[in-house]
């Protein structure tokens, strides 16, 4: 179900000084097996699609109806600031989440981490070195971000 980070080829998001990921956060971030992340992926993201790159207007994150109003922000002003908290836009977007939620950051159907939604917001930055368009879903959640390389994210609610 899970491989280790170390197989990771970009690990060292993980691992540097700037952001910090502190031990205790890096043991609860999960890497998840090829076919478990394939299974997330089908489940949450897209049974078409393999990768952010190829979504289409059948794609529930494409569609009109899943947008939040006034859903799009900018993510990389805070990235690349002093500031530590997740911009407030999307902290604001999943307040009903508890820290104890599981979060899934799907980049492609074979590269998904698992972890606590408390640890997503304390190193957000390192997973944001991989902004080619993942998506952030919580387990049995409706409420979604999708991360775009040009420094903006969109807001989403999940088709069930």
């Amino acid at each position: 179900m899970y491989q280790s980070l170390e197989q990771f080829s970009k690990s060292w998001i993980f691992k540097r000084n700037d952001p910090k990921v502190e031990p205790e956060d890096l043991q609860e971030i999960r890497l998840l097996s090829e076919q478990r992340a394939g299974q997330i992926w089908r489940d949450y993201i897209s049974d078409e699609q393999i990768h952010p790159d190829h979504f289409s207007d059948r794609d529930w994150l494409k569609k009109a109806s899943t947008q939040a109003p006034d859903g799009k922000l900018q993510w990389e002003k805070a990235w690349d600031s002093d500031q530590a908290s997740l911009p407030e836009g999307i902290l604001a977007h999943f307040s009903a989440w508890g820290d104890d939620t599981t979060v899934f950051f799907c980049c492609h159907n074979e590269l998904v981490f698992e972890l606590p939604w408390g640890v997503f917001k304390r190193t957000w930055k390192a997973f944001l070195f991989l902004d080619n368009g993942p998506v952030l879903v919580g387990k049995k959640k409706k409420q979604a971000v999708q991360f775009h390389s040009n420094g903006w994210g969109n807001l989403l609610f999940r088709e069930s």
